[in-house]
């Protein structure tokens, strides 16, 4: 059911809500605050703010627009409160030793008027075309997947001063912005995982060491190293080329996952990187036992939890410990960063992050921070176990599972709303344009 009405909606959503009120400057903020997370959770077929006013009884569509665009109250705060809460709870404490996730996601978005769209590389459909790009950071724990930050990232001929303008910052950049304030915050990663599209920034691996971080990340197959061992003294060499000279017996045979029987081949070895001093780790994983079997593909898909091992090669650096590189820890650890794609996934499918109706940059973000809120809830409850005490009969261990709960529970208390105000819910349809028998 996707009509919903504000007044009737569960009483742990008004309690969650009630946790950000101090942050809005009157009423009617509270109140659309309310009316637009209430839309994103419910099943609204679409999550633009005409789909959202149009499913909600109360609701107005002009009252909505001017609460995301013009209303005065800072998105930043609403998502400082959204950690704060999460990291007041035992259940969801945010502690030490975490991996931070660094990527970037966009998605299709036609015209030329809202901030930020240009024809760039989309990841999720895997080529260039018109679109936006959002930088994240993401934390990962072993036990929860929880957004921390996200940015807007705006090509150069998107400004006003081209690359010149003030707020022009390529994606590293935004990305160490964001890295920065968790660690602003008194959060400290274990380690830092990245793509080859940060990790083959050398510059930006610097600015990581800089601030103590352990990294693994991704590079480029044409990515130059160099080796000192008995057959290549000091020599410089590129990845891929290293990984072709080396013997058979030089991989070992990791099972990434036991119960889809995935085995991966992986060879470490210590290197040095120009421009970074002393020596590093490299991590080659193949998912064939020897170079000449295994064959590079040209797109890796996204989304599933095995999507970093779906190309045939990979390459990875790492200034971690060399004691500690091992090919188990290797592989283990970064598949640690297919969870920032889960999270893309359900933001997108059911909370409608690439949905809205605003063109502006500071409501383009109240829109993401509020799809941020909007999973942390559910992500709170199923972490805490309080959907499961009333509307759920069995355990609630996924996001869509959580989800599922609570959308029951709206459609349930709408029900017995309804039974009550007949002819509120029917002069509100009325009002749009829907004629009732």
């Amino acid at each position: 059911m996707k009509e919903t009405v504000s007044t009737a909606m569960p009483p742990c959503f008004e309690r969650w809500c009630q946790r950000f009120d101090d942050i809005f400057k009157t009423k009617a903020q509270r109140k659309e605050f309310r009316h637009y997370l209430g839309g994103l959770l419910g099943e609204s077929e679409r999550k633009n703010l005409s789909q959202l006013a149009a499913d909600a009884v109360d609701v107005s569509y002009h009252s909505l627009r001017h609460f995301a665009v013009r209303a005065n109250w800072s998105e930043i705060d609403i998502n400082e409160r959204r950690l704060q809460v999460m990291n007041s709870c035992r259940q969801t404490k945010i502690s030490r030793g975490f991996s931070l996730i660094v990527d970037d996601s966009g998605h299709r978005k036609s015209g030329n008027f809202t901030h930020g769209v240009g024809r760039q590389y989309i990841g999720e459909i895997g080529k260039t075309d018109n679109g936006i790009v959002l930088v994240t950071t993401h934390l990962y724990d072993g036990r929860k997947s929880l957004p921390l930050d996200i940015e807007l990232y705006q090509q150069g001929f998107s400004l006003p001063q081209g690359k010149e303008d003030p707020e022009f910052l390529k994606k590293p950049e935004l990305a160490l912005n964001l890295i920065d304030r968790t660690l602003n915050r008194g959060y400290h990663p274990a380690i830092v995982l990245i793509d080859a599209g940060y990790g083959n920034n050398t510059s930006f691996l610097f600015e990581l060491e800089n601030r103590k971080l352990k990294y693994l990340g991704g590079i480029a197959k044409n990515r130059k190293v160099t080796v000192e061992n008995s057959e290549n003294s000091g020599e410089t060499v590129r990845v891929d080329e290293l990984a072709q000279s080396l013997p058979d017996g030089a991989f070992t045979e990791v099972q990434l996952n036991p119960n889809k029987s995935k085995t991966l081949w992986v060879a470490t070895m210590e290197v040095e990187v120009s421009r970074l001093s002393g020596k590093r780790s490299l991590a080659i994983v193949m998912n064939q036992p020897t170079f000449s079997e295994a064959t590079d593909i040209a797109v890796r898909p996204k989304g599933d939890l095995l999507a970093h091992w779906k190309a045939h090669r990979d390459y990875f650096l790492t200034n971690v410990e060399a004691n500690i590189v091992t090919p188990k820890w290797v592989v283990e650890t970064y598949s640690q960063r297919n969870w920032v794609e889960v999270f893309y996934r359900e933001a997108k499918v059911w909370l409608g992050l690439k949905e809205y109706q605003v063109r502006q940059k500071r409501s383009l973000m109240r829109h993401f921070i509020l799809v941020m809120c909007a999973y942390t809830f559910i992500l709170w409850h199923q972490l805490t176990g309080g959907l499961r005490r009333r509307w759920a009969t069995k355990p609630l261990k996924t996001f869509t599972e959580t989800l599922e709960a609570f959308r029951s529970a709206i459609s349930y208390r709408f029900v017995c709303w309804l039974q009550e105000n007949r002819d509120v819910f029917v002069r509100s349809k009325a009002s749009k344009g829907l004629i009732w028998a």
